[in-house]
């Protein structure tokens, strides 16, 4: 082999990259033999560029799928952008520039940067969820969930984001109850809105078969949809002019029925002006006005006061016959049960402030075991001990008193068990402009009426007027307003608002599977041949938003008949963030790390391998400029490594067995490793394996055949990790193209095992010596040697021994006296 010139990152990695896409090396087909893999990462939004963040979700998802690919798979690993959005509106509202010219603008610079990464990303699979042809079939599911009952329009509260001016689904809605995009706090407004039923699909939703997701994300979609069991009761009316004579609550106690001493509704209530005397409407009405200006998250706050109005009218407690004052309050909400709930301060902390405050009786009504009948200082919120002062249920415990109350109910008609949800439908609607249209139309004569199929897709106009009214700009661009109605063909008009980006990123990984298809959202025998995609990366914030919508949309078309599988993502994994000086990454704390300097300078296998080392993939880490300059001196040494020419010196007794001991054994870790996603493991483990090898390279201690195969096995295991250096390595070694198509290695157990091992020996549990051993030494044998180490005698000299516990192969602990 020539002598080479020195590591050339820069020049290597152009090489290669045209190289691969000149033989088309990485796309896929489904008529390949091979076992299938769908390999996919959340696709970035197009924000303008890629920042290091992005680079940590993609380059390790692309060393696991070129890892796949070694091991004998056929892996389709795509990349596509999230391009409908708000940020490009804003954008075309400040400076005038038409949101789909800034965004395929940005679309193009962020594929140079990702084609930059050296990824296996099959670029001919391409989607952009902006362009007509993807949206169009974005319209086509709306109009097929409508058709089956799963959209529909209705008026309801919904959060408000002043600043972006537009709705926001209950999911968008963060923290401290602000806007999850710009953080502005977020209010409540009354407005005719589009939604998806997805309460339908709560219980299935709640059920996660046959997927292996993270545990924490299995909780937060369980408490989002917020099963609760407990029973459904009827509180009597019997005002004069009222037709209404019940209203219904929701509890999780019925135990506790007969503590009833107060009643609250939400202000928003529909009765509320019905049932408020005239002594009380001007404080009822001030305090309404009040609550509706407040967010969620402010009413609902366990930090906040909560506080009430009195409405001058009862209810009938049925199971005792008690009139209970009805108040409204802040912290009950319109959309959530009935909007209304029963106070029973002796046993909810809330409600027991609420009567503390306002003089209401608290009676006890289910008593721990030591109770003597004195005054509570907080509410008793277990529900353990016996009930009293409930008429003929008293001395009932625990599980007899929920069975008891709610058969009572049932047989009296007054209500009995049932199940509520938190979660809510599924809100759409977005008032403005860059986002698919929602393809359906008003006629003063049918009513609202889908646009025809055929007439899909309902463009966007590209001259439009943006303005910052809360409203969708479409609604005053009349040329897109004034249509006909299919069905009469009477001036009609169209639907303005457009669908929240979410519905567009529920199926954008079935398009990758047919992306050219024209005819239909995909090919029915490709996506068969691909879904459900078998390995999902990306971050957990999409918990309850992305990753809950598409599970939703995949089950619904399942049973419109448009898929036959349940789940959208068979394993899921979610990677940490990198951090700079402490803290997220953000434009506005000008911490932000652009790959593009660092892939210019040191190479784009130096910033993957970095990215990768920098902490568990899972949790994330701190960027670091001497972290990343370590690594390039690293994929230096490899280099050297790769090229040397080496010679035979001092060749051992042992003919390369520890050598080959070590390679079998970087090979297992490795593997074991990948597996695991422990990337930063994976490469500790080879650096060791470099560092070996350079000092067999120094003492020529085995013939060049060893050599040479464990340059290859480096080159092997190194290669989905620094694909471009390996590719030239490889190469120059004059081994058939590709690295990348060659078989992964396979350890042999017997040569992976150890031999030996280092033990570690403390004294009361510090640490104070190490010593190597037999891997199968005896545990008597290890106590003589540990005892009989020089630095441990210094410890125990003098004092008796209490006993010698042994770890076998890992320790030896000697307790004193």
């Amino acid at each position: 082999m020539d002598a080479p010139n020195k590591y050339n990152p820069q020049e290597i990695e152009n090489k290669w990259q045209i190289r691969w896409v000149e033989d088309k090396l990485y796309e896929v087909h489904e008529n390949d033999p091979r076992p299938k893999f769908y390999a996919l990462t959340m696709f970035p939004y197009t924000s303008g560029d890629l920042h290091i963040g992005h680079w940590y979700a993609m380059a390790p998802s692309d060393v696991y799928a070129r890892y796949k690919r070694m091991q004998g798979y056929n892996v389709m690993h795509p990349m596509g952008f999230d391009a409908f959005g708000l940020p490009a509106e804003n954008k075309a509202i400040s400076t005038g520039i038409n949101p789909a010219a800034w965004t395929l603008q940005n679309v193009e610079n962020m594929r140079r940067q990702l084609k930059s990464i050296g990824a296996i990303y099959d670029w001919k699979r391409e989607v952009i969820t902006c362009l007509p042809e993807y949206y169009k079939w974005t319209q086509w599911f709306f109009l097929k969930l409508y058709q089956a009952g799963l959209a529909y329009r209705g008026k309801a509260p919904v959060n408000w984001c002043p600043k972006c001016q537009t709705v926001l689904a209950n999911e968008q809605v963060v923290g401290d109850g602000v806007c999850w995009r710009c953080e502005s706090l977020v209010e409540k407004k009354q407005l005719e809105q589009w939604f998806f039923r997805i309460t339908r699909y709560a219980d299935e939703l709640l059920e996660y078969k046959n997927i292996d997701w993270p545990e924490r994300i299995r909780i937060m979609q369980t408490n989002w949809i917020g099963k609760s069991y407990g029973a459904d009761i009827s509180f009597g009316l019997d005002n004069a002019g009222i037709q209404e004579k019940e209203i219904r609550v929701f509890t999780t106690r019925p135990d506790t029925l007969f503590g009833v001493t107060f009643f609250v509704m939400a202000p928003e209530h529909p009765l509320v002006a019905k049932l408020t005397t005239p002594d009380r409407k001007a404080e009822v009405e001030a305090y309404t006005r009040k609550a509706q200006r407040q967010t969620e998250f402010e009413r609902t706050s366990a930090e906040t006061e909560k506080t009430g109005v009195f409405i001058g009218s009862y209810i009938i407690n049925r199971v005792n016959g008690e009139r209970v004052p009805i108040w409204i309050a802040d912290y009950v909400l319109p959309h959530y049960g009935t909007g209304a709930v029963m106070g029973v301060p002796a046993h909810d902390q809330r409600d027991f402030d609420f009567a503390k405050k306002y003089g209401i009786p608290i009676r006890i009504v289910v008593a721990p075991d030591s109770w003597n009948g004195e005054e509570l200082k907080a509410a008793h919120e277990e529900k353990t001990g016996h009930m009293v002062n409930s008429s003929q249920f008293n001395g009932l415990t625990d599980e007899q008193m929920m069975e008891a109350i709610c058969d009572f109910l049932a047989t009296k008609g007054w209500g009995g068990k049932t199940i509520i949800y938190r979660l809510r439908d599924w809100l759409i609607s977005r008032q403005r402009y860059w986002g698919a249209p929602i393809p359906m139309i008003y006629c003063d004569k049918c009513g609202i009426i889908p646009v025809n199929e055929s007439d899909l897709p309902v463009l966007l106009p590209p001259e439009i007027e943006f303005r910052p009214t809360g409203e969708s700009p479409l609604k005053y661009y009349e040329p897109f307003v004034n249509t006909t109605c299919p069905r009469c063909s009477s001036p009609a008009k169209r639907e303005t608002d457009t669908m929240d980006t979410f519905m567009c990123s529920s199926w954008y990984f079935l398009r990758y599977a047919s992306p050219h298809c024209d005819t239909a959202a995909f090919d029915k025998d490709e996506l068969k041949y691909w879904m459900p995609v078998d390995l999902y990366t990306g971050g957990a914030e999409h918990a309850t938003m992305h990753l809950l919508y598409s599970r939703f949309f995949i089950k619904a078309i399942r049973d419109i008949g448009l898929v036959n599988f349940d789940e959208p993502f068979t394993k899921l994994f979610n990677q940490g963030i990198i951090v700079c000086q402490g803290e997220k990454m953000s434009k506005s704390k000008g911490n932000v790390v652009t790959p593009d300097d660092y892939v210019s300078n040191l190479g784009a296998d130096a910033v993957r391998v970095y990215l990768m080392f920098v902490g568990p993939w899972e949790q994330g880490g701190e960027w670091n400029d001497n972290g990343i300059i370590g690594m390039g001196r690293w994929l230096n040494r490899i280099w050297n490594l790769g090229t040397v020419e080496y010679a035979e010196k001092n060749i051992s007794p042992d003919d390369g067995k520890e050598l080959q001991h070590i390679s079998h054994k970087t090979i297992k870790k490795v593997t074991e490793d990948m597996e695991r996603f422990h990337f930063n493991t994976m490469l500790a483990a080879l650096m060791e394996y470099t560092n070996y090898l350079q000092k067999i390279n120094d003492l020529g201690t085995v013939s060049k055949n060893a050599w040479e195969e464990a340059i290859k096995t480096l080159l092997l295991l190194l290669s989905p990790s620094a694909p471009h250096l390996t590719e030239e390595l490889w190469s120059l070694k004059g081994y058939n193209y590709s690295v990348h198509n060659q078989v992964w290695p396979k350890w042999d157990k017997e040569l992976a095992k150890d031999e030996e091992v280092t033990l570690v020996i403390q004294v009361n549990g510090k640490l104070r010596d190490k010593v190597t051993v037999p891997v199968d030494v005896k545990e008597e044998a290890a106590k003589e040697i540990a005892l009989g180490q020089e630095r441990v005698k210094t410890y125990i000299a003098g004092k008796a021994i209490a006993k010698i516990v042994y770890v076998p192969q890992r320790l030896i602990n000697i307790v004193l006296k």
